[in-house]
């Protein structure tokens, strides 16, 4: 965590005798030896101090979040997140009336988990005010205080305690915490799809999170948040032939409907289009990849769906090895267009479209074979008879 750009913004904010340290996820990932990305520093100062500090120094800064404290400092388009120490005077909902402090244990108490409540000096040297080390260690996902309270304070902290579940535990979930949470499920739509979304891709993207999503089914979270149907075996099956966290093909295996819940799903969620039409070609597909026995008949689905999501039916279809298959497929492009047809004195309307497919078919059924000339004859033929 010490690059020049990450000195740099900590020589700024230090300049006139503050403290900072590196906080949250940065530091929980640190210490479990996993790849750290985004870096957030907790300062002893307020926001308007840690803004005159960093434009002392010429770095830019976004005053993203000032009113709860938070500074973000671009160095050589590398993003900080820069938080001023601060206890919740109030809270309702996602937000909280915050008054800032000096007090490290304090800041600590409003966090969400123990292991998200660790300090980190520049040195390395941890501070760690409520057990956040040991539970890391041992896999343990622990709300700081009381879970219900916690939870109150912001729903979303239902669906991020079975996401760090998936991610970092690996003892039996805590009761309380389950309880709460299963108390708290009629309180998840009040959360924006966005949050949702971002919980549960982030879930799924977790090498194993079946046990967590169980838990949810369990507590009755699962089905508040993918209301038409779950199916935690298809996921399963999914897993054990394809390990890779993608977490839009896990979707398309978890949740149940076709064409009408992904159409619900997307608008609730806030899909993008491309994630909206990769999960349409997934849950209501165009044909069954499972039928393509032979190298021809997969040439012709690869054409037809084009090889990612023939991969990806493939392999939700628990065919691994046609999977492969269609990777290894090059099909060429359809050598004619509406010009050909128009050539041989056909109006323009449907009829043209209708023997370019016709033709296109009679292509695939011969595995691609025939070159441009047999298919303007076969063209030929057609538009006579």
């Amino acid at each position: 965590m010490q690059a020049a750009e990450t000195a740099a913004v900590l020589a700024a904010l230090t300049e006139t005798g503050a403290t900072a340290r590196f906080v949250g996820g940065c530091v929980r990932d640190a210490v479990v030896g996993r790849d750290v990305y985004d870096i957030d520093i907790a300062v002893d100062r307020t926001p308007d101090d840690n803004l005159a500090a960093l434009a002392a120094a010429d770095i830019h800064t976004i005053p993203t979040g000032l009113r709860h404290g938070t500074v973000i400092a671009v160095v050589a388009s590398r993003h900080f997140e820069i938080t001023s120490l601060r206890v919740d005077v109030e809270t309702y909902g996602r937000h909280a009336k915050v008054a800032f402090t000096d007090d490290w244990a304090g800041d600590a108490q409003r966090r969400d988990f123990t292991m998200n409540a660790l300090f980190a000096d520049p040195d390395g040297a941890l501070y760690d005010p409520v057990g956040g080390l040991a539970d890391l260690q041992a896999g343990n996902v622990r709300f700081v205080g009381a879970p219900a309270q916690r939870i109150a304070e912001d729903y979303l902290r239902v669906l991020r305690f079975f996401r760090f579940h998936a991610w970092y535990g690996r003892t039996e979930p805590d009761a309380a915490a389950l309880a709460a949470c299963a108390g708290a499920a009629d309180r998840l739509g009040t959360l924006s799809g966005e949050r949702i979304r971002s919980e549960m891709l982030r879930l799924l993207m977790a090498d194993a999170p079946l046990e967590s999503l169980r838990l949810m089914q369990e507590s009755g979270v699962l089905s508040r948040v993918l209301p038409d149907g779950t199916d935690i075996g298809a996921l399963a099956r999914l897993i054990a032939e394809d390990a890779a966290p993608d977490p839009l093909r896990r979707l398309a295996a978890l949740m149940q409907g076709g064409a009408d819940a992904v159409s619900r799903l997307a608008r609730h969620w806030h899909l993008s289009n491309a994630q909206r039409d990769r999960l349409m070609a997934m849950r209501a597909p165009a044909l069954d990849i499972a039928a393509a026995g032979d190298a021809g008949r997969l040439r012709a689905a690869v054409y037809r769906l084009g090889t990612a999501t023939a991969v990806d039916l493939a392999l939700l279809a628990g065919r691994p090895n046609l999977a492969d298959s269609a990777k290894g497929i090059e099909v060429p492009a359809f050598p004619l267009a509406g010009r050909d047809v128009l050539a041989l004195a056909v109006e323009p309307g449907p009829r043209v479209g209708a023997l370019l497919r016709d033709v296109e078919a009679w292509w695939l059924e011969r595995d691609c074979a025939p070159g441009r000339g047999a298919l303007l004859a076969e063209l030929a033929r057609r538009v006579k008879t």
